[in-house]
């Protein structure tokens, strides 16, 4: 590894710590500086800006936005809290399970924000220790996001590894992260259980007590949705929600075994065992994959094949659909989904998707070569060891689906296989490490009882544990479950 490209992965992290640290935006506006540094200061050709993924994120935070905006998020929360409520003695397990099916059914963990403070209100009428049941159902929230069909991270995913000959869609994908995912979200609520002192004999809890204020503060009010009127129309939204999922399902379910309802198109593809690159008059080399993205039909090189409709467009045009029926027949109102929570939020995602996966697309692009060098014998050995890389990208990166997009490419290119890949997947998940990711600070302040904290020494923090218990067993579960799927041949 040479001095300057050093210097240049300097810059990368520099940019995504620096836009970690501002939040919100910044996470792609800063990603921008370090992009321009790369090819302005040091010449280095830009990479592609991955389009792919932000068309769909759009259409599925504008779907879930639009229903958010028609009330029908209010009742999913409602079902979820009667759920709750009518066993609060197991809040820790039911809680963190809850808040992950959530995120699946949407595609994003930004719609728990509600549930939160009734998570922690049904804790504290137990006697349960809050942070026992908020931190894991936060950790819950965003693991979810691996195991929704419509997540950007699924589709990023399924649309990446298309592209590299592992033909694998959104269900193929979930069918392995969802129990993974489960396994290890049971494993983290099961060693939260009787995490920390209970509330009775919590000294730090007990002498708050002893101030009317405090105790006012923490027993004088109680969270719910339940006294929240839902209309039929939030109801009607709620279903036609679920039948575009059920839609893509159904879509995803033929493909897999190997039928196919979609329409079909011409499209031009390099031949099969054809010549790499070609030369052209004049001397100008192309490769196979250049001419048949130009358009160019050239016999033994490129020919005109049947494929039917991409998964990736199919989402967008259900969720687009979906998202125009409730607004015409759910009185959803355009305005008001624009001004809500799921839908800024997911913008938010766009942005930073838009310019950390372009910043290190560009790195990495130029220096595939000298990556595969570097890594080509430890990943030769050891090839599970990329998840490790995917993590701690993670730690740095707020959005699973940038680190797909940013590093999935990279893993093709070293040569690791498809369902090794797919067995890691479980592994992008590492912002909980450092708590500044919005799910984590909006759950410390909704414990009235100031148990789920964020620590003095910032590590030492009430999300630490079920994140690194539930990450580590995913992947492992996911891992085995993708190597046993892969020898039974079903990828």
């Amino acid at each position: 590894m040479s001095i300057l490209m050093i210097v240049q992965l300097c810059i990368v992290l520099l940019a995504l710590w620096v836009g970690s640290r501002y939040g919100s935006l910044a996470l792609g506006a800063i990603s921008g500086i370090g992009l321009a540094l790369l090819v302005f200061g040091f010449g280095l050709k830009p990479g592609t800006p991955p389009t792919d993924v932000i068309y769909i994120i759009i259409a599925a935070v504008t779907c879930a936005g639009v229903l958010q905006a028609s009330g029908g998020m209010d009742w999913m929360i409602q079902i979820a809290e009667k759920m709750l409520r009518k066993h609060p003695d197991r809040i820790t397990f039911l809680a963190p399970i809850t808040t992950f099916f959530l995120t699946v059914l949407v595609g994003t963990g930004h719609v728990v924000y509600t549930l939160m403070p009734i998570i922690c209100d049904i804790a504290l009428k137990k006697g349960i220790r809050p942070e026992r049941p908020c931190g894991v159902a936060s950790i819950a929230s965003q693991v979810g996001i691996t195991c929704s069909p419509i997540a950007a991270a699924v589709v990023a995913f399924a649309s990446i590894s298309g592209s590299n000959g592992f033909h694998v869609n959104n269900l193929q994908i979930i069918m392995v992260t969802i129990p993974a995912c489960l396994c290890g979200l049971i494993c983290a609520a099961t060693a939260s259980y009787r995490r920390g002192k209970d509330l009775d004999k919590d000294p730090q809890f007990q002498e708050r007590l002893k101030d009317p204020a405090q105790y006012q503060y923490i027993y004088g009010s109680s969270a719910t949705t339940l006294d929240k009127k839902i209309t039929s129309d939030a109801k009607h939204a709620v279903y036609v929600f679920l039948i575009a999922l059920a839609v893509i399902v159904m879509f995803s379910i033929v493909q897999m075994f190997g039928g196919n309802i979609l329409p079909t198109y011409d499209t031009i593809q390099a031949v099969k065992g054809g010549p790499a690159e070609i030369t052209l008059e004049g001397g100008v080399v192309e490769t196979a994959k250049q001419l048949a993205a130009s358009g160019v039909v050239l016999e033994g090189v490129t020919e005109v094949v049947k494929k039917p409709l991409a998964m990736n467009l199919v989402i967008q045009i259900v969720m687009i659909s979906a998202a125009a029926l409730m607004i015409i027949f759910c009185k959803a109102k355009p305005k008001k989904a624009v001004g809500g929570a799921v839908w800024q939020s997911g913008m938010v995602a766009v942005v930073a998707i838009y310019g950390i996966a372009w910043l290190a697309d560009t790195y990495f692009g130029n220096y595939m070569d000298e990556m595969k060098l570097m890594l080509k014998d430890l990943v030769s050995a050891y090839p599970w060891t990329i998840a490790i890389a995917f993590f701690l990208v993670s730690v740095l990166i707020n959005s699973q689906g940038a680190v797909v997009v940013a590093m999935l490419p990279l893993g093709y290119s070293l040569g690791i296989e498809g369902w090794i890949l797919l067995g890691v997947l479980p592994s992008v998940y590492g912002y909980f490490f450092i708590p500044n990711y919005p799910s984590d600070i909006a759950t410390v302040n909704f414990d009235r009882s100031g148990t789920t904290v964020i620590g003095k020494y910032l590590l030492n923090h009430s999300f630490m544990m079920p994140g690194l218990i539930s990450v580590i067993v995913s992947t492992i579960v996911a891992y085995g479950l993708s190597a046993l799927f892969h020898q039974l041949g079903m990828y």
